[in-house]
């Protein structure tokens, strides 16, 4: 069955843009006192929020100034703004949608000003999205808690248990099936194991996706 809607988190769905931040973070961590790498934090904080960053590198001995969140988020702002490119076959994707009338939106636990400069390097596809862009400080919580993709969902008067969520962290998908919605797990590496523990049906190529939706 076609879903009502689709909902997207942004960051490694829509814009491949993990790769970048996770390296601006493992350089500023490494400043601060804690050295990882940065496969160590895309392990460690996929899908996750920069204050829950904050608060598990200062409990592994990392001296982080107060300010720190607002510091590396400009840090990764003007890395982001180098170019961030799309995750291959998005605009495809949205070109089904489109042909399907079904409607579409965006959650993300990142804020509004990262993705107006990930996704603003595109403007086509930023375009069709204007108006249905969430991020984690439109909502009370943010994921893994539901609230992000029922608030997307009520912004397209879809309702939630006819949305599929698409998603790329163990984090994302909670929030899809605490908000009682589907999840398609994007796993272009891997088998997408740790999507399918949490719930989601993962898939590897975002080719297969429009099959996937029934379209």
């Amino acid at each position: 069955m076609r879903p009502a809607a689709v909902l997207f988190d942004c960051d490694g769905v829509l814009v491949d843009s993990e790769p970048i931040t996770d390296r601006v973070i493992a350089a500023n961590l490494t400043r601060h006192g804690l050295a990882l790498a940065a496969t160590e934090i895309h392990a460690l904080f996929l899908g996750g929020t920069m204050a829950g960053v904050a608060e598990e590198a200062r409990r592994r001995g990392a001296a982080l100034p107060p300010d720190w969140v607002d510091a590396v988020y400009q840090e990764m702002f003007a890395e982001l703004a180098k170019g961030t490119p799309l995750i291959p076959g998005i605009p495809e994707v949205l070109d089904a949608l489109d042909a399907a009338a079904i409607p579409y939106a965006v959650g993300s636990n990142g804020p509004h000003r990262k993705m107006q400069i990930t996704l603003g390097q595109h403007p086509a596809l930023h375009g069709r999205l204007h108006g249905r862009i969430f991020s984690r400080h439109d909502v009370a919580r943010p994921k893994p808690a539901p609230d992000l993709y029922l608030h997307a969902a009520a912004a397209l008067n879809a309702p939630p248990a006819a949305c599929v969520v698409v998603e790329d962290s163990a984090t994302g998908v909670r929030a899809a099936r605490a908000a009682g919605m589907a999840c398609l797990g994007y796993a272009p590496q891997g088998d997408g194991a740790r999507l399918a523990a949490e719930g989601a049906r993962p898939f590897r190529r975002m080719d297969d996706l429009p099959a996937l939706l029934g379209l």
